[in-house]
């Protein structure tokens, strides 16, 4: 069985996120997706947050699991059998970044390979950061977000 991790901070969880779980979701068996623990990031969603928004927009692909971690994901990735690292693309600046990390992983996890998709153009402007911005200011967020959370991100900002 193959077995693939896409880690991330999902914070919040985007279309351009969904998209590539979809996709990635039909070229293997499994796939996990894995909210980071990041201690050094300031987050708008906790990590609990985070994994129910991923399991609500994941919930019609029977092969997506959600989990988190904390610490190097190659370490996770071992720890639950993985033997593929999934990566979005939306830009140069996100390959130059996505094939450092690449590099670093092949060091520590020789086991673990990387595989690249590329971002749909409808979402090449997406991040989680740009949804938090124009969210902060009530904006349309619509083409940003899955609806099934953007009632989470509104009652953030409404407080």
């Amino acid at each position: 069985m193959k077995k693939a991790i896409y880690a991330g901070s999902f914070d919040p969880v985007t279309l351009g996120h969904l998209d590539i779980i979809e996709r990635a979701s039909r070229l293997f068996d499994c796939l996990v997706v894995a909210v980071l623990e990041n201690p050094n990031k300031n987050s708008l969603f906790t990590v609990e947050e985070r994994k129910h928004h991923l399991e609500l927009v994941t919930k019609h692909l029977e092969n997506v699991e959600v989990a988190s971690f904390r610490g190097l994901l190659a370490d996770f990735a071992g720890a639950i059998g993985a033997d593929v690292a999934v990566r979005g693309l939306r830009n140069a600046v996100d390959f130059a970044a996505e094939y450092q990390m690449y590099l670093i992983n092949r060091k520590l996890g020789k086991e673990i390979e990387t595989i690249f998709l590329a971002a749909d153009e409808e979402h090449l402007a997406l991040s989680s950061t740009n949804a938090k911005e124009v969210a902060v200011f009530g904006g349309n967020i619509d083409f940003m977000v899955p609806q099934e959370i953007k009632p989470y991100i509104i009652e953030k900002y409404q407080k």
